[in-house]
Parts: C-alpha cells; sequence; structure tokens
C-alpha cells in the first residue's frame, strides 16, 4: 500500500486501523475503556473513546494502549 501523501490522510488510515481491530477482536468503547484503565488510561470513556475515533485524531500512546489492550500481536505500516 502507498504511504499516506498527508496528515490528514494518516489519520484516517490509523483512525480506519483502530476501528478495525476493535471489529476484529469484538470489542466495544465500552469495554475498550475498561480495559485501557489497565494500561493506565484512567479517564477513558465510552464518549471519550468515540470522539477521539470519530475526530480521527489521538496520541500515538493512546493508540499502543489500545493495541496492547486487545493483545494485539503488532503492528504492520502495510496495515495502515
Amino acid at each position: 500500500m502507498p504511504s499516506a501523501k498527508t496528515e490528514q490522510e494518516w489519520a484516517e488510515r490509523v483512525r480506519a486501523y483502530l476501528k478495525a481491530e476493535l471489529r476484529k477482536a469484538e470489542v466495544g468503547y465500552v469495554e475498550l475503556a475498561k480495559r485501557l484503565k489497565k494500561h493506565g488510561f484512567k479517564d477513558e470513556t465510552e464518549d471519550s473513546i468515540t470522539a477521539k475515533l470519530k475526530r480521527g485524531t489521538f496520541t500515538a500512546s493512546f493508540l499502543l494502549a489500545s493495541l496492547a489492550a486487545l493483545e494485539s500481536e503488532g503492528v504492520r505500516l502495510e496495515d495502515v
């Protein structure tokens, strides 16, 4: 897959990737919020996660903690 050309394209691809990982793991936003608490994200709620994914922008630490919470094996840039 060709590299994104703008920051907006990167944001959209990462947002879509995380949403796909959530679907694959069959985890909703409420469950993700619960799991993120175990990774130090105590203030995340269903609403805050919804806003982040709708907006399409969030920190790398949120992305990595979410993938850890989903027990993801890793991220390949080709998949993003």
